[in-house]
């Protein structure tokens, strides 16, 4: 079985989104971890952006990397350039992807027009993810 680490910034956004949507995509064929260089907490517009397109996040938790030193990860996904600049050598055969998301928790303007920026960052990682498991399983 794969196993996927996806590496942000903070753990509550953009890799929440992604750890969900790529365990939906693999089912039983990956085991799906997310992890920040730091741990923001989830996010609730994340949760509830996600909720949406019925996948529950709501049982995440918000990790950092240290937690996540000792699996032998297959993939390791960055989702943002500064994971991507601040991601750890990772000793093991881990193979590195990355792709740069728009940061939906920084969106500003109407409470309309912010879950509007998180719609269109979930529905980018969402193509992403799905592509990747096709690819990858």
């Amino acid at each position: 079985m794969k196993k996927i680490l996806v590496l942000c910034t903070g753990n509550s956004c953009r890799s929440q989104m992604a750890e969900g949507y790529l365990r939906y995509f693999a089912k039983d064929q990956a085991e799906v971890y997310s992890a920040g260089v730091e741990a923001h907490g989830v996010n609730p517009k994340a949760i509830a952006i996600m909720q949406e397109d019925r996948i529950d996040i709501s049982g995440h938790t918000s990790n950092t990397i240290d937690e996540y030193r000792d699996i032998d990860f297959d993939f390791v996904i960055t989702v943002c350039d500064n994971a991507k600049e601040r991601c750890p050598y990772f000793p093991a055969r881990a193979e590195k992807f990355h792709h740069n998301f728009a940061d939906p928790a920084k969106a500003s303007g109407t409470p309309s027009a912010v879950m509007q920026q998180f719609r269109e960052v979930r529905d980018e990682i969402k193509a992403y993810c799905q592509a990747f498991i096709s690819l990858h399983t």
